[in-house]
């Protein structure tokens, strides 16, 4: 059987030392990581121009040493930015990390795509295109790099963002047709306060793009009064054993990273989802 393999944001364990900090995460029962550099790694200078082949390879080196993988560098930019030149040192930072993932050992580096109503205030009836226009432009530069380096470009859709349905991840996968790009499909985040609604919007994103998707994120739903909020995986509202039963036919061995779960829950998280298909 290929089984899903489970990983965590290395922040999770905090922002600390290189080698303090991949000693904490083999505690944590996982197979990979998801890095993102200046929030996780506290004794390197880690700043915009300052990574080398051989900076990335020794980073990338502590964590194999250690026994995981960085499936993923996280570096969650805001792509349609409203000051254009915000948005410009934004997109190169983003491009600095596709030239160097390879260095990492992470094959797709990983981003949302920025609030639905980012131009609301200046245009508030066109605001959606202004956005979607903004995001097309980005995501059309940021495709073209990756390309030049065989990485992925990651793209997370989120109910509140640009990308807010399994319908508009299809579009822009559509709009912008680079097989460098792929889904991080969090199911969560896609349905946000739409908890009744949850099977037909997983269903939708894997009828949509389930050939696309290259990680998964994994949390929780729970009701907080009238409203719902996440959690950790595999005890709230969200059907966690019928995703995963759909993520594994479509991708076998797929990396899913655990959110909402702190580093000493991490372990018995892993061991009750391995077990709810069991």
């Amino acid at each position: 059987m290929l089984f899903i393999r489970y990983g965590t944001l290395a922040h999770t364990a905090g922002c600390l030392p290189l080698r303090e900090l991949t000693a904490t995460l083999q505690t944590y029962n996982i197979d990979f990581v998801q890095l993102a550099l200046a929030k996780a790694i506290q004794d390197i200078d880690l700043s915009p121009g300052k990574l080398s082949p051989g900076l990335a390879s020794y980073i990338g080196e502590q964590f194999d040493k250690a026994g995981i993988r960085i499936g993923v560098l996280g570096c969650y930019i805001n792509p349609i930015h409203p000051d254009p030149a915000i948005r410009r040192v934004e997109i190169d930072r983003f491009k600095e990390h596709l030239r160097y993932a390879r260095q990492f050992g992470a094959p797709m580096v990983a981003t949302e795509t920025g609030a639905l109503t980012t131009f609301q205030e200046f245009d508030p009836y066109r605001y959606e295109e202004i956005g979607w226009d903004a995001l097309k432009a980005t995501v059309e530069e940021l495709a073209e790099e990756a390309e030049k380096w065989g990485v992925f470009l990651a793209l997370e859709g989120v109910c509140t963002h640009t990308l807010s349905s399994p319908a508009k991840m299809r579009r822009i996968l559509d709009e912008v047709p680079s097989s460098s790009i792929g889904v991080v499909l969090d199911p969560c985040n896609l349905i946000g306060e739409e908890v009744h609604l949850q099977d037909e919007i997983v269903d939708s994103a894997f009828s949509l793009f389930g050939d696309r998707i290259i990680l998964a994120h994994l949390k929780d739903i729970y009701k907080d009064g009238t409203r719902t909020r996440h959690g950790a995986s595999g005890q709230g509202l969200f059907h966690t054993t019928e995703f995963l039963n759909k993520l594994e036919a479509h991708k076998p061995m797929i990396d899913v990273s655990l959110e909402e779960v702190t580093g000493i829950d991490i372990k018995d998280t892993v061991t009750l989802l391995r077990n709810l298909r069991h």
